[in-house]
């Protein structure tokens, strides 16, 4: 497919899905102010699933306007407009933008640096402030959808105007388009908000707007996983501890998070000094280091913590247990020399696949390269991107260069998940960092005798536990492993004749260590094994008066429907052995 640049030339795209979005968006624009041309424009990107439009109109768009635009921007496509391309000027492009009466593109000129070439996209009656690329001609959107409204603060800041945005979607064919909204429909029935409410699992409190609270199910959930990780880590010689939650504004200047992050974190006043809330953990793990004098023999050093941290997010950013205001991270820094640096990335990264795999995840890779506002000498962050970019050829691991998105103080592997129903989510991290070894003057004693330096590695495998558990609700669609889920089994007598022997056998199941439900309800069979099949439980346990006389159970299972008659003792042993292999 060609696209046409700002300049006027034509080549062909090399991120054609891209281009198809970004003109979708101008195409919608279009069409918006076709039928409402009083609306005021905003920006109107291509995003990884689709694109958006901000725009400023009096009482914002309905489900209803959204059909009405979808049949004019039809039509517009229809029409097969040109898009054609010009520059002006810094003060002819204001004049032009404000004869049209468009503020927010005014605003946008003003801040562009002085040297910036300002460019326009013409289709027709309509004309828009872009740097493009875009395809030729409006007949190129041959799938789209318009699939949301949802509302967004002018550049982002809650001191500005409330917009709409519109959310849609395109592809190059109708058969993709159908493939992705298929997915979306199955993505509504699996929402982790919504089965984490049926489940039982979590809430959130108008007193405490993006702070989840865990409900005895969500609990049983989240210690599951976190025994897993514990597991996994004593095994890989980590050591575990815990750093404090709030730490003195002296710190987070020592690590460089004042500077850089303190927007998003919570501060407070002890003693009339300043202190914050953790974002992160790693200061505190700087602080564990230093706490002892180290030995070269004492490296490398794998330190383990599952730190509750808390970072400010807007109110519109928020999304369930996906984007929360506190998360327990699982964090782990390494400290180690030069020489291990390839060895302990090629190590973590075989943690994390083993991590992904139990759960049936695949995945891709991302190195991810300095960012503009960053720490360091250039000949560090050189060091740093080769020691990840070595360890992943040396694996051999496919991987993908993202440019200028590391972390302010080092480059990073990211690992984007890819769930049952396409979607990727990013949870594993692996960040090599200079920085904070020496701004907090860490040091070890080489075999020489002398002081060196440590480099350290900060790593997770679930990322937020949190936002893990959001993604495994939607994975499995609330229907977890027997090892995962909350409730592995539920005993379901009959009748209030058999209630006798169902809680004799609800109590050795408990013993046995399963976790169990007893339904003691006064409701018909048919009624409890439908509840149970509601809640998700692997295993239901049907129990009448056959089964009490013959000391036996008849087993229904989730996922296979009616198993039969069974023994208790065998029953068990099955279900445990599902636990121990954590069998999916």
């Amino acid at each position: 497919m060609k696209i046409i640049l700002p300049d006027g030339n034509v080549q062909e795209a090399k991120d054609e899905l891209r281009a198809i979005r970004h003109t979708a968006s101008h195409v919608l624009a279009q069409a918006v102010k076709r039928l409402y041309p009083e609306t005021k424009l905003a920006i109107g990107p291509a995003i990884d699933d689709g694109f958006y439009y901000d725009f400023d109109r009096e009482g914002g768009f309905t489900p209803e306007d959204l059909e009405k635009l979808e049949a004019e921007m039809k039509k517009i496509i229809k029409e097969n407009i040109p898009l054609k391309p010009f520059v002006l000027p810094r003060d002819e492009a204001i004049k032009l933008m404000q004869e049209k009466g468009e503020p927010y593109k005014v605003e946008l000129i003003e801040d562009l640096p002085e040297e910036e070439t300002i460019s326009f996209y013409q289709q027709g009656d309509f004309t828009d402030l872009c740097a493009g690329p875009h395809i030729m001609y409006t007949k190129g959107v041959k799938a789209f959808k318009l699939t949301s409204i949802a509302g967004a603060y002018w550049r982002g800041s809650e001191k500005n105007k409330m917009l709409t945005r519109i959310y849609g979607t395109a592809f190059a064919n109708k058969e993709d388009l159908e493939n992705y909204l298929t997915m979306l429909e199955e993505a509504k029935k699996r929402d982790h908000r919504k089965l984490g409410k049926e489940l039982g699992l979590f809430m959130f409190t108008e007193e405490g707007p993006g702070f989840p609270f865990f409900l005895p199910k969500g609990m049983t959930l989240k210690n599951t996983l976190i025994d897993y990780w514990r597991e996994i880590h004593l095994r890989e010689n980590y050591q575990e501890v815990s750093t404090p939650v709030i730490l003195s504004r002296k710190l987070w200047e020592t690590s460089g998070h004042w500077d850089h992050y303190k927007d998003n974190m919570y501060t407070t006043v002890i003693d009339e000094e300043d202190y914050a809330i953790k974002p992160m953990n790693c200061p505190g793990g700087m602080l564990v280091y230093k706490s002892q004098p180290r030995s070269y023999r004492d490296l490398p050093l794998r330190v383990g913590e599952l730190g509750l941290v808390h970072r400010h997010e807007k109110s519109g950013q928020l999304h369930g247990l996906m984007r929360v205001r506190c998360f327990t991270q699982d964090d782990a820094h390494i400290f180690m020399t030069q020489e291990q640096i390839t060895e302990e990335i090629k190590n973590v990264t075989r943690l994390i696949n083993e991590v992904y795999t139990l759960f049936g995840f695949e995945y891709f890779v991302e190195l991810s390269t300095r960012p503009e506002d960053s720490m360091g000498s250039d000949e560090d962050w050189e060091l740093a991107t080769n020691g990840l970019r070595n360890a992943l050829e040396e694996m051999g691991l496919d991987y993908i260069v993202n440019e200028g998105d590391g972390a302010f103080y080092g480059p990073k592997i990211d690992f984007h998940l890819r769930d049952s129903i396409g979607r990727t989510w990013q949870c594993g991290t692996i960040q090599l960092d200079f920085q904070l070894p020496q701004r907090f003057e860490a040091e070890y004693v080489a075999e020489d005798g002398t002081k060196k330096r440590p480099i350290m590695i900060h790593r997770v495998c679930f990322g937020s536990i949190e936002r893990f558990i959001g993604i495994l609700i939607e994975h499995f669609a609330g229907k977890f492993p027997v090892w995962l889920a909350p409730v592995q089994v539920k005993v379901i007598p009959v009748s209030e004749k058999s209630m006798e022997y169902a809680t004799g056998v609800y109590e050795k199941l408990r013993a046995a260590g399963i976790r169990t439900e007893l339904d003691h309800k006064d409701e018909k069979v048919g009624y409890k094994i439908r509840q149970a099949q509601l809640e998700k439980v692997p295993f239901m346990l049907v129990l009448g008066e056959k089964e009490a006389a013959e000391g036996a159970i008849t087993v229904r299972s989730r996922d296979k429907g009616d198993l039969g008659s069974a023994q208790l003792d065998e029953f068990i042993a099955d279900v445990k052995k599902m636990v121990e292999s954590r069998e999916r």
